[in-house]
């Protein structure tokens, strides 16, 4: 009787971890570009129209046409280097869930041609050289020529 007992707590133990063990996680694993556009913490592909070229957050790799053959990559073709992945929209692919977002292409390309403009995005950080190197009125120690607060004032004289 207790090897019975035994025997049916094991089989309930092992029912329970394989029950256990069929639970799906999607976990969102790499970082958004800081050219990403904001509110998008949970996904795994852009599509930049522009390059007709997908970015991969979890990998952070580019994926785009290349002799034919769809390639991975950390960088973008060299005749894409001078890209601003900035200004240019990217369009954000909530509905994908999967490795090939390229087997949509067809769909994409049509659907987002070269220059397509969605809604206006914010990128998640600011574009390389614009953040404390501001010049102009935002910043107290560039003057543009105008001496403002430089001991140069229009006043009347000393007092």
């Amino acid at each position: 009787m207790k090897t019975l007992k035994y025997f049916l707590i094991g089989v309930l133990f092992l029912s329970f971890s394989y029950s256990q063990a069929q639970v799906s996680v999607n976990v969102n694993i790499g970082t958004p570009p800081s050219w990403g556009p904001v509110g998008y913490t949970d996904v795994r592909y852009y599509y930049l129209p522009d390059l007709e070229t997908y970015y991969d957050v979890n990998t952070s790799n580019y994926v785009y046409l290349n002799n034919g053959r769809w390639v991975r990559t950390r960088s973008l073709p060299s005749a894409y280097r001078n890209y601003d992945l900035y200004s240019h929209y990217k369009v954000v692919l909530t509905d994908y869930r999967g490795e090939r977002p390229y087997d949509n292409f067809k769909t994409h390309r049509v659907k987002y041609a070269k220059g397509y403009k969605g809604k206006p995005q914010k990128t998640i950080g600011q574009k390389p050289g614009r953040g404390n190197n501001k010049q102009g009125k935002d910043n107290p120690h560039h003057d543009n020529g105008n001496h403002n607060g430089h001991g140069k004032g229009k006043g009347n004289g000393k007092h």
